[in-house]
């Protein structure tokens, strides 16, 4: 993020900090709205309306919602660590081969071997570290671009996968480990009339509730602190705006899942996951480290960031997820197969730049990872639910794509020619 000086900062007439209209920023109704920072997010709103229109509301029926996060989830799980390592300037496209790989691993631990659940989850995170530290030895150490080395990785690993398995999976699962990816939490406080909506689990409720009071608290500080340093930040009406449509979307999302199953487990270990990746990446050293190498290595260089340590475990955090990824979609299916995790890193790629990541590294959110994939998610299942041939889909999937890189490079050829 860019900051300016207290000196470049001017004072509307209201009193209000407003500086220079920065490229991509329009003025609607006299609210000024950065389309590179909230296009994804409006883009997202588009989507869903449009396939909620097409599939007469069945986009938005509780069960529907539920499928979506429950069948997409390891993609999510993935798309937080590859938005991470695309921020860095690098690339991993062994991610859906280590999905493969993880999963058969504890299906040999806890299926043939026997072994308690929790150790054998524990032994194949643990395993996921050391692929990703394997891979990151290379790159960050060796000097290997992250492209050849992930592209070997893919390989690689997808043949120990298919030695390991054969021409055939291994299963089933525990139920501890089945219910982490397809269960729901349990209701703990009873169910509460919601009028013509029905009863809808209590609990799943206040967990809405407490996490719009997180959002709303977080945002507000951020801003003050952007204020306090002199920085330009967006009028109060955008950022109440901006609020009131993200406690909506999170209370509309939580009230349909509280009226089917109650909230998803992966919905849980995701909303985790991207509070603590979001707190790492905005709040820490190491978060700043990794936005100033994508953003100009010869000056993180210059300012003492041990770019070989940051890479490495970049890489090591993303084997980590990937070994996350691959037990839940084990568990899913209730089986580990040869097949599984194919074409799962170019899901998340396309991910994290749908999601705002620029191709030269240095800019890319957590939360828009997790929305690109949302995109990718809900354009799979309203053209499913209204019949398109899987062709099809690629098609819209590919157009999606190129249009999100080419938003992001129009935008920075007028930031260009502004400067």
């Amino acid at each position: 993020m860019s900051s300016i000086t207290p000196a470049e900062v001017k004072v509307g007439a209201k009193g209000g900090p407003e500086g220079p209209r920065r490229p991509g920023q329009v003025s609607l109704g006299g609210l000024s709205l950065n389309l590179r920072a909230s296009g994804i997010y409006i883009a997202f709103a588009l989507i869903v309306a449009l396939f909620w229109v097409l599939t007469d509301g069945a986009l938005l029926q509780p069960q529907n919602i539920s499928n979506i996060i429950v069948q997409n989830s390891y993609v999510l799980i993935l798309a937080i660590g590859m938005i991470l390592v695309i921020i860095a300037g690098h690339i991993d496209l062994s991610v859906g081969s280590v999905v493969a790989v993880t999963g058969a691993l504890a299906a040999v631990l806890m299926v043939n071997m026997g072994l308690p659940w929790p150790l054998a989850l524990l032994i194949t995170v643990v395993a996921g570290g050391l692929i990703g530290a394997w891979q990151g030895y290379w790159i960050a150490y060796f000097g290997i671009p992250a492209f050849i080395v992930t592209l070997a990785g893919m390989l690689l690993f997808r043949a120990l996968t298919m030695t390991v398995l054969g021409n055939q999976g291994i299963g089933p699962f525990p139920d501890q480990v089945r219910t982490l990816a397809n269960g729901f939490t349990s209701g703990y406080l009873g169910n509460i009339g919601l009028g013509p909506l029905g009863g809808a689990d209590l609990f799943s409720l206040l967990i809405g509730v407490t996490a719009i009071a997180g959002m709303v608290a977080s945002q507000w500080r951020s801003r003050a602190a952007r204020a306090g340093y002199g920085q330009v930040v967006e009028p109060m009406a955008m950022f109440v705006l901006k609020m009131a449509a993200g406690a909506g979307l999170i209370l509309f999302l939580v009230v349909q899942l509280a009226r089917f199953n109650n909230l998803p487990w992966v919905l849980v270990l995701l909303a985790i996951l991207v509070l603590a990746y979001s707190l790492m990446a905005n709040r820490t050293v190491f978060g700043r480290q990794i936005y100033a190498i994508g953003g100009n290595l010869q000056a993180a260089v210059m300012s003492g960031v041990k770019v070989k340590k940051v890479v490495f475990w970049i890489f090591v955090n993303m084997g980590v997820l990937s070994a996350i990824a691959g037990i839940i979609f084990a568990g899913r299916l209730n089986q580990a197969g040869p097949t599984a995790g194919n074409s799962f890193e170019l899901d998340a790629i396309a991910a994290a730049f749908i999601g705002g990541a620029a191709v030269q590294g240095g800019v890319g959110k957590v939360v828009g990872a997790l929305t690109g994939g949302l995109i990718m998610a809900v354009i799979n299942n309203g053209m499913s639910l209204i019949g398109s041939p899987s062709e099809r889909v690629m098609l819209v999937k590919g157009a999606v794509l190129l249009a999100a890189v080419a938003f992001d490079v129009w935008t920075k050829r007028r930031a260009g020619a502004a400067g």
